[in-house]
């Protein structure tokens, strides 16, 4: 029995509306950080530590952070299946490029509950 390929792994209409979906929630995370820039008069430690104290920014970043990993993931994943032709080079370049988006997370998650 021979099994299509693309059904173990992800697809274009996944990889399509996760794209979409995940730069969504960025942009929705930059315009409100933008907002809050203008709207707040001065913007010293306390008001930074006071926005990132609520467990709803907390939330926000979140999800923003686990977005961008993933929007980095298939981007990579494209870029490196697209331009990188040796199997063995790719397959490095993917491993320590998506180490380094967990790392991101990680360390943003780190950074972000010791508010």
């Amino acid at each position: 029995m021979v099994l299509n390929q693309a059904t173990l792994k992800r697809d274009g209409v996944q990889d399509y509306v996760s794209l979409r979906t995940t730069a969504l929630v960025i942009t929705a995370y930059a315009i409100f950080i933008i907002g809050y820039f203008l709207c707040t008069p001065e913007v010293t430690f306390e008001a930074w530590q006071g926005l990132f104290s609520n467990l709803a920014m907390k939330g926000f970043t979140l999800i923003t952070l686990v977005c961008i990993m993933v929007h980095t993931r298939i981007g990579l994943w494209q870029v490196l299946t697209d331009y990188v032709k040796n199997a063995t080079l790719r397959a490095v370049l993917g491993f320590v490029l998506n180490l380094m988006a967990a790392a991101y997370v990680a360390i943003g998650l780190i950074v972000l509950w010791g508010v």
